[in-house]
C-alpha cells in the first residue's frame, strides 16, 4: 500500500453525510500504522453547539488522534458561508485556513471539507476546491455506493479537472448485501474515473469500538496511491 506523495490530502464528498469523517479518520488510521505523523483539520464546523461534539471529536473518539484542529464553528446546520452569514460571524478567509494548515508540525494533514467540493467555506466565495489548489494537494473523494452517485462522482471529477486537480475515490458505507445499483457501482467507478477504488469502508464502520477501529481501518483501502500529475 502506497502513500499520498503530497503532504496535504483534502478529504471532500459527493455530498454531506457521506462517510468523510469517518473515512478521515480511517486515513489517519492507515498512515499512522506506516509510521507517518498525521494532524486532521476542520475547517469549518456547523450544526453543532459550542459544547458538543463535533467531526474533529469523533476522529479522536474512534482513532486517539491527539494533533486536529476545528478552525470555525457555526451551531446552524447549514453550509458555511450560508451559517455565517444568518448570523452575521466572521469566518476565517481561505487564505487564514491555509496559513494555518501550513504551520502543522506534521508529515500528513488531513483536512476534511463541508458538504461537497464547492460549498463556500469563507465569505468571499473560497471553497474546498479552491484549499486543495492552492495547497497543492490530494483529493480523496469518498461518495455512496448506490443509484445515482456515478453523476455526483463524474461532476465533481470534473469540477476538479478544471483546476488540474484529479482525485481518488472511496466509498464511505457499504452494504454487506449490496443490490443491483450497489454491484454495478463498484466496478463503474473505477472505468469512470480512470482509478482503482481506494478504499470501501463497511456499513456502520463508525460505530465500531476504536479498538476495533483501528485494527481494522489499514485494510479497508485497497488501492492507496496518488498519481503525480
Amino acid at each position: 500500500m502506497s502513500l499520498p506523495a503530497s503532504r496535504y490530502v483534502v478529504v471532500t464528498g459527493t455530498d454531506t453525510s457521506v462517510g468523510k469523517t469517518v473515512v478521515t479518520a480511517a486515513l489517519a488510521v492507515a498512515l499512522q500504522a506506516t509510521g507517518h505523523r498525521v494532524a486532521v483539520v476542520k475547517p469549518v464546523q456547523t450544526g453543532v453547539a459550542t459544547d458538543e461534539p463535533g467531526d474533529v471529536e469523533a476522529v479522536v473518539a474512534l482513532t486517539g488522534l491527539s494533533d486536529v484542529h476545528e478552525l470555525a464553528r457555526l451551531e446552524l446546520p447549514l453550509a458555511p458561508e450560508s451559517a455565517a452569514r444568518a448570523v452575521g460571524a466572521p469566518l476565517p478567509t481561505i487564505a487564514d485556513q491555509i496559513a494555518i494548515i501550513r504551520a502543522l508540525d506534521a508529515d500528513v494533514v488531513l483536512i476534511e471539507g463541508s458538504g461537497g467540493l464547492l460549498v463556500r467555506l469563507d465569505r468571499h466565495g473560497g471553497t474546498i476546491r479552491d484549499l486543495a489548489q492552492q495547497l497543492n494537494a490530494d483529493v480523496v473523494l469518498v461518495a455512496r455506493e448506490g443509484l445515482g452517485t456515478l453523476n455526483h462522482i463524474a461532476l465533481t471529477l470534473a469540477s476538479l479537472a478544471e483546476v488540474r486537480l484529479t482525485a481518488q475515490v472511496v466509498l464511505g458505507s457499504c452494504s454487506a448485501e449490496p443490490g443491483l445499483a450497489e454491484q454495478s457501482n463498484r466496478s463503474d467507478i473505477p472505468r469512470l474515473s480512470g482509478r482503482p477504488l481506494m478504499g470501501q469502508l463497511p456499513e456502520r464502520a463508525g460505530t465500531l469500538s476504536p479498538d476495533l477501529f483501528c485494527t481494522q481501518a489499514p485494510q479497508w483501502f485497497v488501492a492507496m496511491e496518488f498519481a503525480a500529475d
